[in-house]
């Protein structure tokens, strides 16, 4: 997987805010979004972006601070597809480890655009000084969501503890799942999980 090319951000001052130029920039986010969800992270660059918007990279810049900026607000749009789904799923579950066991196919999908998320988290890894925002991107998008599947009841520092718990190991299951397929140990990982979740809500 190469990673993606650097480039410079627009040479002029861009007029932002104008109801028009937010709905044509979510306009070309919405195009790359959708291209990165099927083409995925290799190859990545300004010139397939602009392809891919039906526009030019000038354009681009006029709207995004650089392709590592568009990267990102491509990957945050995907995320948010993704807890959506999510969230669909995990509420109609009276438990908290039912919640978690029903979250866990949708991370563990291998639709493209599912698998681009978890490629940006390799990227943080290699090269941190230049990507370690696009897995604290992650951590914080996930992290109030997971907070919202906790009992209400709880205080918030309890809340953002077990999330913070729950995020820990299903990123560690979703590489086993990427790398190894290893379902068995996956199912076992998930079952012990759910074990310390049951305990944690038993505890009121």
């Amino acid at each position: 997987m190469s990673t993606p090319k650097p480039a410079g951000t627009a040479p002029y001052r861009r007029s932002v805010g104008t109801a028009r130029g937010l709905q044509r920039r979510q306009q070309l986010l919405d195009r790359v979004t959708d291209d990165l969800a099927e083409n995925g992270l290799a190859d990545f660059s300004l010139r397939r972006a602009a392809r891919a918007a039906g526009t030019t990279h000038k354009v681009l810049l006029y709207h995004f601070d650089g392709i590592e900026d568009l990267l990102r607000q491509a990957l945050l749009g995907l995320r948010d597809r993704r807890i959506d789904n999510a969230l669909i799923r995990a509420r109609a579950i009276p438990t908290l480890a039912g919640r978690v066991r029903a979250i866990w196919p949708v991370l563990a999908d291998d639709a493209t655009g599912l698998r681009v998320i978890d490629q940006a988290i390799g990227l943080a890894m290699y090269d941190p000084k230049r990507y370690r925002h696009l897995a604290r991107d992650a951590a914080d998008q996930y992290i109030e969501p997971l907070e919202s599947l906790c009992p209400s009841h709880w205080p918030a520092a309890r809340r953002r503890e077990v999330a913070e718990l729950m995020l820990a190991a299903m990123r560690g299951f979703l590489v086993e799942w990427r790398t190894n397929r290893d379902s068995e140990r996956i199912d076992a990982g998930l079952a012990a999980l759910e074990r310390a979740l049951d305990r944690e809500e038993a505890a009121g």
